[in-house]
């Protein structure tokens, strides 16, 4: 239940900011892991050389990532980043 070593906490309240601790880190994983996924595949469409399916799954892209960003996942300036990459690299398509 508890990822601590021992000394486990005593006082209620540290018990339970171990367990929101836990709750909220599985819910950050799971958001950061969703965004990398899409963004796998948008770089899948660019080697692939598919420009109409790079753009379809680029706006699928940018929303997680704005998701992310707007719920504190990352940061604004580095959502920023990503959405500005992926998108240079869509546009430089052929």
């Amino acid at each position: 239940m508890f990822t601590l070593n021992c000394p486990c906490p005593d006082i209620k309240s540290a018990k339970k900011r171990i367990l929101v601790n836990e709750t909220k880190a599985a819910r950050n994983k799971a958001i950061r892991s969703k965004v990398k996924t899409s963004i796998k595949k948008v770089e899948a469409a660019i080697t692939a050389g598919d420009k109409a399916a790079a753009q379809a799954t680029l706006l699928n892209t940018i929303t997680e990532i704005d998701k992310a960003a707007t719920k504190g996942v990352y940061h604004k300036n580095n959502a920023s980043r990503k959405v500005s990459r992926i998108t240079k690299a869509v546009n430089a398509m052929a």
